[in-house]
């Protein structure tokens, strides 16, 4: 990703990490967990919850080991038909990190509040984080229910593969001969001028073939 890109992304997740660690955001009375989850994590993926897991094929990677700044995305399951996410804060144990989410208990009495430092614990079988018990502030403690989950979606972007790097560069190279024939050395325009600006048209060509760092939904 791009410097500039970089620094966005770490000044509103600097910016969210003041909102949760101090008091309520007056702007935004109902927080949406996508909406939270994109912002604190950096990570641009749209559409509801659940959605995540299927949608970072091609542009994160994807696992089932916990990391901090990683998405767990959640599975729909009863009245949580959109699915959740919640962003790690830090790994605690192999079993047990904490999460930064939006949207989930009930803080004096409403929804679409943001939870810091939340307690989810792994109760899958397999210890493959398929299952997990998430704390539920009402109760002061881990909810009853157990909620089924795809996984964790890293920070990493996902490099696009070598066919794929090959297939445009063979195009690019197509593209930069079609534009060298096309210029007449009495066109009136400089020739470092033309250089330059096949070289953007080349430089982007590439991007769009290859779907680079700064492509997103």
């Amino acid at each position: 990703m791009k410097k500039r890109a970089r620094t966005v992304i770490g000044s509103v997740a600097g910016a969210l990490a003041l909102l949760v660690s101090g008091t309520a955001a007056q702007a935004q009375d109902y927080w949406q967990c996508a909406y939270f989850a994109r912002l604190f994590s950096g990570i641009q993926i749209f559409g509801d919850a659940w959605t995540w897991w299927q949608k970072a094929n091609g542009k994160y990677a994807k696992g089932q080991t916990p990391q901090a700044g990683a998405v767990l995305v959640f599975r729909p399951q009863g009245a949580m038909r959109l699915g959740h996410v919640s962003v790690v804060s830090q790994v605690v144990t192999d079993r047990v990190i904490q999460v930064t989410h939006a949207n989930w208990s009930r803080i004096g009495g409403t929804r679409g509040q943001i939870e810091k430092n939340v307690t989810v614990v792994d109760v899958s079988p397999q210890g493959d984080w398929s299952k997990v018990k998430v704390w539920y502030d009402s109760l002061k403690d881990l909810g009853t229910s157990s909620y089924s989950t795809y996984g964790f979606v890293y920070q990493t972007p996902v490099q696009a593969p070598a066919a794929a790097r090959g297939a445009a560069m063979t195009v690019a190279q197509t593209a930069a001969s079609q534009m060298t024939s096309a210029m007449r050395p009495n066109s009136g325009a400089p020739m470092q001028v033309i250089a330059r600006e096949s070289t953007d048209r080349i430089a982007n060509l590439i991007q769009s073939v290859t779907g680079g760092e700064d492509e997103r939904d």
